[in-house]
């Protein structure tokens, strides 16, 4: 139910690039102006998780997971009925607010009933169902808005949000969740972290290079991914001549793509490092060069078969280390604020990735092109690489430090 609700989130959110090529004709919109109203939920997600995900901490995260959903989804309503430019872009300002803790109170109850040894792959699995979402919502959205316009489209994502809203209400609450957890002996351990205060609870998130880098280099590989969601409909459309609901469909198979590679990236991650767990920061790395060379050399093929495969290698690498990173803030930080470190995590990869990718690429791409603007975000895996090398020269001594403050706390 969490990741169905997860899947809604994203529907959502990437519907809007589904009907990209509609309303810049409707609205007579330039890209910079489309790309804003892409990076505008990313911002809201980035500015606002932190302060709800600390509040979905000491509320409950089953009552907040719902609420979250209402808003987003009656969100996405208003933006079926948006008569122009600014009306728009308040209702996607009120899909972030709603989504803006979603991925790291999601997450973390999801965490907190599985063993710690699966880490990397949950974190993986749990992101990628963010891929599958948008799948689904440039998909769907570019079928739907083929036959009956892109109001439509916006119309029914928010209904299929609200329908699983009412399921998740009704089937999910903290007393059925709370023998799951009790398995996972970390969060009855540190069952005290909601009584933290606000200055233990900076120093339990930063408390080491370690983390900071993971979180750092977490948010900058996004970068890629989050431009080419949002912008490949667009180059399908201009580059390859696809009719706007032919480029969404087309699109979704690059999305996809990235998806199961952050399934595949977070598993190779776990199965790789299982006796070795500090080398994920390398297997983080070699994903950022993957997709640094695949992409950096597709962005400047001609447009035909080889650049696409080329595309979706780079892609299936793109959202690699994910996993990994994910694994490494919820090693390096306590169970109890899994949830406010999640929500940092998530404040990095919006601030840092996903929130500029669409925009800066739209003022890019205004003044260079489209595909000239792709070729500049493709160098942003090596800024994260260089953010996992730092990070790793610091783990092993930052995660005895906090092994030895968890046991010094427990007698």
């Amino acid at each position: 139910m969490t990741v169905g609700l997860l899947l809604s989130d994203y529907m959502s959110r990437q519907v809007l690039n589904a009907v990209f090529p509609l309303l810049k004709d409707a609205w007579h919109l330039t890209d910079t102006r489309l790309g804003s109203l892409s990076s505008v939920v990313a911002l809201m997600v980035g500015v606002l998780t932190f302060p709800l995900s600390v509040l979905a901490d000491r509320w409950g995260r089953v009552k907040s997971i719902a609420l979250m959903a209402s808003l987003w989804s009656l969100a996405t309503l208003g933006c079926a009925i948006s008569t122009n430019y600014g009306e728009m872009l308040l209702a996607r300002a009120f899909v972030g607010i709603g989504e803006a803790a979603y991925g790291s109170v999601g997450i973390a109850v999801v965490l907190s009933v599985f063993p710690a040894r699966l880490r990397s792959t949950l974190t993986g699995t749990f992101m990628a169902g963010g891929a599958f979402g948008s799948v689904l919502g440039m998909a769907l959205g570019g079928a739907v808005s083929a036959h009956l316009g892109w109001r439509a489209a916006f119309g029914a994502m928010a209904c299929l949000g609200i329908v699983l809203v009412v399921l998740y209400r009704s089937v999910i609450n903290e007393k059925r969740l709370m023998p799951l957890k009790s398995m996972n002996t970390g969060e009855q351990q540190e069952n005290l972290g909601i009584r933290m205060n606000f200055r233990a609870l900076m120093h339990g998130l930063f408390s080491s290079k370690s983390v900071v880098c993971a979180y750092i280099g977490s948010g900058i590989h996004l970068l890629v991914p989050a431009a080419v969601w949002a912008w490949m409909p667009s180059v399908l459309n201009r580059y390859y001549a696809m009719a706007p609901g032919e480029a969404a469909v087309c699109a979704a198979v690059f999305v996809l793509v990235t998806g199961l590679g952050m399934i595949v990236c977070g598993n190779l991650a776990d199965r790789l490092n299982r006796t070795a767990p500090h080398r994920k920061w390398l297997t983080a790395i070699a994903f950022c060069i993957a997709c640094f060379t695949l992409l950096g050399i597709a962005f400047r093929l001609p447009a035909g078969p080889w650049q696409l495969v080329l595309i979706g290698a780079g892609m299936f690498f793109s959202a690699g280390a994910s996993g990994p990173s994910g694994a490494m803030v919820a090693n390096l930080t306590p169970p109890s604020i899994h949830a406010s470190a999640f929500a940092t995590l998530t404040l990095a990869n919006n601030l840092l990735g996903l929130a500029p990718a669409a925009i800066l690429t739209g003022f890019i791409a205004d003044r260079i092109g489209l595909l000239g603007a792709l070729q500049l975000v493709a160098l942003a895996p090596l800024a994260a690489a260089v953010a996992f090398l730092i990070g790793r020269r610091n783990y092993a001594h930052d995660l005895g430090r906090l092994d030895a403050m968890r046991k010094h706390a427990l007698t």
